[in-house]
């Protein structure tokens, strides 16, 4: 049966999914697919999931649905490929995920309490803890991950284990204390040094008010691609050349496209 002659039920099926993965690997299928291996899909999972983070930005549930549709298929693809080399089969996949959310979640399928969502977290790193004794919080963490959000998961870890300031207050005077230092830094790798530190501790500073750096980061980067665009378009529309503008020329365009965009 062709994928386009099944019914409506059939194309709501997971099933589906790994049904068309072979028949698009398999001998006569799609060229691309088939030459395609876990180490060149990489990117294109790394793409995916970006534009998943996109459409939650624009609180655009359609395009969530079809970008958490495209990220699937990564799943269902990279698991097709381990199939076909014998490394392990979709349902091996759907094992391991189901089996470690029922058993890091004893309050909720056992008779574990908890209280409140810091607790499960606390709970939660027990029991990873737990399944390997020998494992660091710091430690397997993938080393791909944005810089960002890898800090934020660094800290994340280590303050479940109880590593952490008392209060927000003690995160501001260090940030404070980081741009001290930042200010007092010679040129070169002392003043990496010290801009990382006050990176780190901005990270922090996010985390303590509930803040997600990397989203953060990624929102102030398209608020600002917006405003620049906006500002070039007054400029154009008004017959002046943007490039050629003062600073305050320009700083008084910039106020306007806030103004724009409310």
């Amino acid at each position: 049966m062709s994928p386009r002659d099944r019914s409506p039920g059939e194309l709501r099926s997971f099933q589906t999914l790994v049904d068309i993965l072979q028949r698009l690997r398999a001998p006569g299928g799609c060229p691309w697919d088939r030459e395609q291996t876990h180490a060149s899909l990489k990117r294109h999972l790394l793409e995916e999931c970006y534009e998943v983070l996109e459409a939650i930005d624009q609180s655009n549930s359609d395009k969530l649905a079809e970008e958490l549709g495209d990220l699937l298929v990564q799943v269902a693809f990279h698991s097709q490929i381990a199939s076909e080399e014998g490394e392990f089969l979709v349902e091996d996949v759907l094992n391991k995920a189901n089996d470690k959310l029922i058993r890091r979640h004893p309050h909720v399928f056992g008779d574990a309490k908890a209280v409140d969502a810091r607790e499960v977290e606390y709970q939660w790193e027990r029991l990873k803890k737990a399944e390997d004794s020998s494992r660091s919080p710091v430690t397997g963490i993938p080393g791909d991950l944005p810089a960002l959000a890898n800090a934020e998961l660094l800290q994340d870890r280590v303050v479940r284990a109880g590593f952490d300031w008392e209060d927000v207050s003690g995160v501001v005077d260090k940030v404070v204390e980081e741009v001290d230092e930042l200010r007092k830094a010679k040129a070169g790798e002392e003043v990496v040094h010290e801009l990382g530190d006050l990176l780190f501790t901005l990270v922090n500073l996010g985390r303590w008010l509930g803040i997600h750096a990397e989203d953060a980061l990624r929102q102030a980067n398209h608020r600002f691609s917006r405003r620049y665009v906006t500002m070039e378009s007054l400029a154009s529309q008004r017959g002046l050349h943007f490039p050629s503008l003062s600073l305050d020329e320009k700083e008084c365009l910039w106020k306007e496209a806030k103004v724009l965009e409310g």
